[in-house]
């Protein structure tokens, strides 16, 4: 099965198709609204048109867009994601996030001998606008239920959470998480997910929504995980669990996403002690990949989530001492791996199964 990022979409209607790489996405539209303005033969068509100019940029200085991730000036070269916590080396002046570059002795980037890291507040500053620029884009629009007065009088409202940004925050987040540097990655997920709850509140449960936000808030259950905070962890997993609930089971790629959250609250009550709470999600992540397939016999990664399952409850079950239900679990569990034919495009299942069969 191969995962899909619930960011990815295809380009929206309005863009240019001949649009540039490094072209901002609203160039051509700001350009359009431009000269409906002039022709218009509005006297007050100047001002206003001074007054977007002033609020939105056609163009990144860096050459970035909402689809672009590369590295820039603005970029961590440790974790490759922008900058968090920004922090200068002494006496080299190379800059770096705070948690990874506290990792080290000597500057990755010259060698020189760090003698002391300082806080850059105005660099952090700049990525902190840049992310305002790119993260939560803003655009210039006129007589519209939902928008928004700011600072200078200036008119504007927030585009569509749903699409690039959301993919941008995400993009830098898993960057920052892979590196370790953990609090950088909480603190682009809980932008996202605070946009796509704004959006939530305006448009309803749509499918599109629940699906995005279910999986930002399990990437944050996951970082809290990975910092021992498993009560934040679980309390992010089970909000996870509820907006993923409201979609459609016959989503693979989702049904799959459900499971694995209430797996992962299995396992954080396992490891707390509380194995009762334990046996009730696992149970609850089987009877979701049993549901899942009753349809799909046939797709080796649908079996192989059904065996895991079953495992994970088996093994609750022998620890409290119900050793006959635990081995008809496993039993059940090896049958289904033994019943597993795959093909050379699934070798990295065969890997998991293997592994399953030793434990």
């Amino acid at each position: 099965m191969t995962p899909v990022c619930p960011f990815v979409k295809a380009a929206r209607p309005d863009d240019a198709t001949s649009r540039k790489p490094n072209e901002c996405p609203h160039k051509h539209q700001l350009e359009l609204e431009g000269k409906g303005k002039k022709d218009s033969g509005d006297s007050a068509s100047t001002k206003k048109d001074s007054v977007d100019a002033a609020s939105i940029s056609p163009k990144c200085p860096f050459g970035y867009d909402s689809q672009t991730f590369k590295l820039g000036p603005l970029s961590c070269m440790i974790c490759q994601a922008l900058l968090f916590e920004s922090s200068k080396c002494v006496p080299c002046s190379h800059v770096y996030c705070k948690a990874c570059i506290s990792r080290f002795k000597d500057c990755p980037l010259c060698g020189a001998d760090i003698e002391k890291i300082e806080a850059d507040m105005n660099l952090q500053n700049t990525v902190d606008r840049f992310i305002e620029g790119h993260g939560r884009i803003k655009r210039p629009h006129v007589n519209t239920d939902s928008e928004e007065v700011v600072g200078d009088n200036k008119t504007v409202i927030y585009e569509d959470v749903s699409l690039e940004r959301g993919a941008f925050l995400v993009q830098h987040a898993m960057r920052a998480f892979r590196a370790n540097n953990v609090e950088s990655a909480k603190s682009r997920l809980s932008i996202c997910a605070e946009d796509i709850r704004g959006q939530l509140e305006k448009l309803g449960n749509t499918s599109e929504l629940c699906s995005q936000l279910g999986a930002v808030l399990g990437m944050l259950g996951d970082c809290c995980r990975a910092t021992g905070d498993a009560g934040s962890a679980v309390t992010y997993f089970e909000e996870s669990v509820d907006f993923l609930r409201k979609l459609p089971a016959d989503d693979l790629e989702i049904t799959h996403t459900l499971s694995v959250s209430l797996n992962k609250i299995g396992d954080l009550k396992y490891y707390d002690g509380d194995l009762e709470a334990a046996r009730s999600y696992y149970s609850q992540s089987l009877d979701v990949r049993r549901n899942a397939i009753k349809d799909r016999s046939n797709v080796p990664s649908q079996i192989l989530d059904v065996a895991v399952s079953l495992a994970k409850v088996a093994d609750v079950d022998r620890n409290v001492g119900n050793e006959d239900v635990a081995i008809n679990g496993f039993e059940e569990a090896i049958k289904l791996l033994e019943s597993l034919t795959l093909s050379s495009e699934e070798a990295g299942l065969e890997q998991r199964v293997r592994f399953l069969c030793l434990i």
